[in-house]
């Protein structure tokens, strides 16, 4: 069963004007090709939007993360993201700004940029053929772990300790079935690695 689209944290939102366009480019772009492959949606059947992308913002202390509810949008613009400036995994709780609530999951995006100062970006995209393909060859979490809570946050620590998450970037989440996440030194790293994960033969 698809377990996606809904907030499992506790998140104070304030509503906010929107970034500029232009500190959205290289992300609305990416989430544009990625859209486009699939690897960002709508599940009709369930009614859901699924997949979501992220950068860290300029000033590094906090990230910018497409909106809940945009999976289903085809082309999304500044009005579609929202700035994520602070969390506390370990409360499950998060802060964001913006005209848009943050992704579902922005908890799990926040765990990772916590990892690492080097990680610049995140795509959490969805794939039955290709999590079918990895899950159990990529770094995987554990198949009891839901998104989107501190169990998950710890999941992807273990991963970035005991696997070759850190040097792959690529992860595969077993308990959210056909969720696979991909970070990079940037969104267009992150994209790109994911796109050539995509096009490989099965």
């Amino acid at each position: 069963m698809i377990d996606e689209g809904y907030t499992k944290y506790q998140v104070d939102w304030h509503r906010a004007p929107a970034l500029p366009s232009a500190l959205l480019q290289a992300l609305n772009d990416c989430r544009h090709r990625l859209y486009q492959a699939g690897l960002i949606g709508y599940y009709e059947q369930h009614q859901v939007g699924y997949g979501n992308l992220s950068q860290r913002a300029p000033d590094g202390l906090g990230f910018i993360i497409s909106g809940t509810g945009t999976g289903a949008i085809a082309c999304t613009d500044q009005r579609h993201y929202s700035l994520v400036t602070g969390y506390d995994i370990d409360l499950n709780q998060l802060t964001c700004e913006g005209p848009v609530q943050a992704s579902s999951e922005a908890l799990t995006h926040a765990a990772i940029y916590a990892l690492d100062p080097a990680i610049h970006a995140i795509v959490h995209a969805h794939s039955a053929q290709l999590w079918q393909c990895l899950l159990g060859r990529m770094p995987t979490t554990a198949a009891d772990v839901a998104y989107g809570t501190p169990a998950m946050a710890r999941e992807f620590r273990r991963l970035y300790q005991d696997t070759a998450f850190a040097d792959s970037g690529i992860a595969v989440m077993a308990g959210h079935e056909e969720g696979i996440v991909v970070f990079g030194s940037n969104i267009g790293d992150a994209t790109e690695r994911l796109l050539a994960l995509a096009s490989m033969p099965a």
